[in-house]
């Protein structure tokens, strides 16, 4: 069994959306293959409208204009969600070209609509391959970022 709804987007994403194979067309029979596959039906159900959440907000105006010199405060409620490692992920990312104002928004607002007290920096890298994949024009951030999840662990240094 798994653990949360995330682990139902990793293998959704795993198996359906990174472009080699098309998940069913009937929900009815994707929601059994998830069932099948270990996940309880709540967490197929969570999984399935964070991503049609995910999909509304892709064509949603309610974002900030690009803003290029703005600096992200977040609220109490993000903080809570998202630790002192996530939010550094976020910027990390964010400066490093692979997030943009925007996706980082939907970054932070797929990441708070999780029902679950914290987000793991794990979970929040798959979320923002998600977002990413999403944002059409994105496609050298979401190699970046494929590059990130599945790569080696980075190498700091001090």
């Amino acid at each position: 069994m798994y653990e949360n709804m995330v682990d139902v987007l990793i293998y959704l994403y795993e198996n359906y959306l990174d472009g080699e194979s098309q998940p069913p067309v009937d929900q009815d029979v994707l929601e059994t293959e998830l069932s099948q596959a270990g996940f309880a039906k709540g967490e197929i159900a969570q999984a399935l409208h964070w991503l049609d959440e995910l999909a509304s907000r892709m064509e949603s105006t309610d974002y900030p204009p690009r803003a290029i010199a703005a600096m992200r405060v977040y609220t109490d409620a993000e903080c809570h969600k998202l630790d002192l490692d996530a939010r550094g992920l976020l910027l990390f990312l964010e400066q490093g070209g692979i997030l943009d104002p925007l996706s980082r928004e939907l970054v932070v607002d797929r990441a708070v609509a999780i029902e679950q007290d914290a987000v793991s920096v794990d979970e929040l890298k798959w979320i923002v391959l998600l977002v990413l994949m999403n944002r059409p024009g994105r496609e050298s951030a979401l190699s970046q970022m494929e590059d990130l999840v599945y790569g080696d662990p980075p190498v700091y240094l001090h």
